[in-house]
């Protein structure tokens, strides 16, 4: 994320229009009192909170309020009534009839059949003309299908809408679609060809347990449920249930002893229903339909009800950026119009996705979305969002060929799509309003501001964003430079830029930098030697030994210096080698990259172990002291020529020596002393509480845990105390300070 530019002063920025700003938006001074930079743009917050409660207030007067509005998924696509009739709602502007087809269709309408339409051979032998919708207002259409005879519903549970919702077009034409409401659809084995499923069960999964409370400290392991399994397969939503879940939360026991990670959240990738495995979850195809390559719903809800049951809140990696291009089993060409959900013409694709853009202005769209963000918080339970994408929902120019500075001019002006922006803010106000404790994370390269801060002031309402240029950092240190020219400075600066009072989630990679094209950071430090040298029988190599140092390192700084939340990516905790790459014809679809080796750090004659054991140590130690939830550290030293780095957050003093061949005895490192945030310790003497160095790390045991480092009224670097600390190379400490006995 840029660093803040001072703008120049802009007209808007008068002293006018500042008090009819501060007069409109209720919040807006404190907003300005955090960064004063953001006064000549005073006006456009207003604009922009103006439109959004404009938007509240019209849903309110026309819809009966948000609550209501974002429940459409209770009267659109298809339900059944109490009388044991079926009602069918969908919205279709550009349609000239709209019918209902399907397994359900009595054998007297199975013939081939003249409408005024066309004559054809119907499919299957099936009439698909002879469930007409009625046409409503506002291109809405409805159809109620009476029960049978013995009032059971004429579609029962599991019925396969084979042939869909028949949409005839303006021009004649007949399509074949799947509702955009459809709740479960089960693909065929060609991946690409879906059957759109009645799903109705008698007795509907019931949730036992409550959800958590929102943590104060957010440990994020982001996970796809397919590649959950070290198996070439795509796993299932009760292998991750029985096997992932438990491995997060300490009830796995192994030779090696607990393998507990210390995460409290689950993000889940690539739930919503997409037809392309490949495309990791990001071209959508039915958005209420949870994705049933891993199994159903009701499997779903056990996942997220057994991870409640842990402790664990559960995010959604939701998709409202874009869409699929595909007509049969998407939204796009609905109604045989290319601007039903989306704009029309250009504005309409993103040429570099290859997919359709929302229009977030209309209407029905936003009726569509809002209601999609309570179907999952209702339905399944989910505590949150992880949005995707929200860089391009938020510029016309999509981020596509754009470079942040940092200059607020680059987030003002017509650039800036802000009907995204005002469906952004309703979507938060939306999940914070029904469920204060809910959580939302924004990815966004662009470093927009407010857009983490509350919509009372003008902001997004976004809880956390994605802190996206510390991957990049790691990747490009890697990549490009010897270990002896890293930038200190540089790296600090990455890992603290960011804004004030303005969440982040910190993470050394994720899925992206495990993408086929690119590697994980382990796979960029020890490369083919991850096959051959991870044994504990062989030697260290010089490889492998700092490749395990540097892993250990880059996590831990990331973790205690980047952000007020932190990400994992599963598997990579414990450097899982090569890339993720998911089956498709240029591997001859191969499951081979589309996989986790759980086993690996399982397996107690290898290495991956010690990265394991680090990572939950790391995330132990967070929960007992909250680095992550208390202010952000003060840096005390970042020198160049020795390579370390030294700051205190929670209490806790990190110091970093990353130096790849220099250790340093009595090196002085300042300290303000007061504040440790564990309540039961305090006082003037340090003691180890993390060392990359120790065995169980696979560390060279340099360091004695019994030494006790005491701090003197010494002023250095800026600290009113200093203490005397042996760090030897490639290697970070945490110290403690504590009560000592008299």
């Amino acid at each position: 994320m840029a660093a803040p530019a001072a703008p120049a002063v802009a007209e808007t920025g008068s002293e006018a229009h500042l008090e009819a700003a501060l007069a409109d938006v209720p919040e807006l001074a404190r907003l300005l009192e955090i960064d004063p930079y953001l006064k000549p743009f005073a006006t456009d917050f207003q604009r922009r909170y103006k439109k959004f409660s404009q938007v509240l207030h019209d849903i309110g007067e026309n819809e009966g309020g948000i609550d209501k509005f974002s429940r459409g998924y209770e009267s659109f696509g298809i339900h059944r009534c109490s009388d044991g009739g079926i009602y069918c709602k969908e919205w279709a502007p550009g349609a000239e009839a709209v019918f209902l087809t399907g397994e359900f269709i009595d054998e007297e309408s199975r013939a081939e059949i003249s409408c005024k339409y066309t004559i054809i051979t119907l499919k299957c032998g099936w009439n698909p003309f002879s469930h007409p919708y009625n046409k409503l207002e506002y291109g809405k259409w409805e159809l109620y299908i009476p029960p049978k005879q013995n009032k059971s519903p004429l579609i029962p549970h599991g019925s396969k809408l084979k042939d869909r919702v028949v949409i005839t077009s303006k021009s004649g034409e007949i399509l074949y679609r799947i509702s955009p409401w459809a709740k479960y659809v089960v693909r065929e084995s060609s991946n690409v060809n879906y059957d759109w499923i009645h799903w109705d069960p008698e007795e509907p999964y019931k949730f036992k347990h409550s959800r958590p409370k929102k943590p104060r400290s957010l440990r994020i392991y982001e996970c796809h449920v397919g590649i959950s399994s070290h198996e070439g397969k795509i796993a299932s939503y009760k292998h991750f249930t029985s096997n992932v879940l438990p491995r997060i939360k300490d009830l796995v026991l192994t030779s090696l002893g607990s393998v507990h990670l210390g995460y409290n959240c689950v993000q889940l990738m690539a739930i919503m229903e997409h037809a392309y495995y490949a495309s990791f979850g990001y071209q959508i195809t039915s958005f209420f339909a949870a994705s049933s390559r891993y199994g159903t719903p009701e499997e779903l809800k056990e996942l997220v009800d057994t991870a409640h049951s842990m402790g664990i809140v559960v995010l959604l990696d939701v998709v409202h950026s874009h869409a699929s291009k595909n007509s049969e089993d998407g939204l796009n060409m609905f109604d045989g119009t290319d601007s039903c959900y989306f704009h029309s013409g250009p504005r309409g694709t993103h040429d570099l996705w290859d997919s359709r853009l929302f229009i977030y202005s209309s209407w029905e769209v936003l009726r569509f979305l809002l209601s999609n963000i309570r179907w999952w918080l209702e339905e399944y339970c989910f505590d949150g969002f992880r949005f995707d994408g929200v860089t391009s929902m938020l510029y016309h120019h999509h981020g596509m060929g754009q470079g942040f500075s940092g200059d607020y001019n680059e987030y003002f002006g017509l650039q800036v799509d802000e009907d995204a922006l005002i469906y952004l803010m309703l979507a938060n106000h939306l999940a914070h309003t029904m469920y204060p404790d809910s959580i939302t994370i924004a990815e966004d390269v662009s470093g927009m501001p407010a857009l983490c801060s509350p919509t009372s002031q003008g902001g997004g309402g976004f809880d956390y964003r994605l802190a996206m240029a510390i991957p990049d950092k790691w990747i490009q240190l890697l990549k490009e430079f010897k270990d002896e020219d890293w930038n200190m400075g540089n790296i600090v600066y990455t890992l603290t830029n960011r804004r004030y009072l303005e969440k982040c989630v910190a993470y050394a990679e994720s899925h992206d930098q495990a993408l086929v094209g690119d590697k994980t950071l382990a796979f960029w430090l020890m490369d083919a030697e991850m096959y051959t040298n991870m044994s504990v029988l062989a030697p260290f190599t010089p490889v492998i030994d700092r490749g395990i140092q540097l892993h250990k390192m880059i996590r831990l700084i990331t973790h205690g210096l980047g952000g007020e939340g932190y990400l994992n990516f599963m598997g990579n905790e414990f450097g899982h080698p090569e890339w993720l790459d998911f089956p498709r014809k240029g591997n001859n679809e191969s499951y081979h990259y589309a996989r986790r080796q759980f086993n690996l750090t399982d397996d107690d004659l290898l290495r991956y172990k010690f990265l394991n054991n680090f990572d939950r140590d790391m995330n132990r130690l967070e929960e007992r002291c909250g680095w992550l939830s208390a202010p952000q550290a003060y840096v005390s030293e970042k020198h160049e020529g020795n390579k370390t780095i030294t700051f205190e957050r929670a209490g806790l003093l990190f110091i970093f020596n990353f130096h790849p061949s220099k250790s340093y005895t009595d090196y002085r490192v300042g300290t303000a002393v007061p504040g440790n945030s564990c309540e039961s310790l305090n006082g003037h003497t340090y003691k180890i509480v993390l060392d990359s160095d120790a065995a169980e790390y696979g560390g060279h045991q340099r360091l004695d845990h019994n030494t006790d480092y005491f701090a003197e009224a010494f002023e250095h670097n800026g600290r009113p105390y200093s203490l005397l600390v042996y760090i030897p190379s490639r290697v970070a400490l945490i110290l403690q300070n504590v009560d000592l006995p008299n």
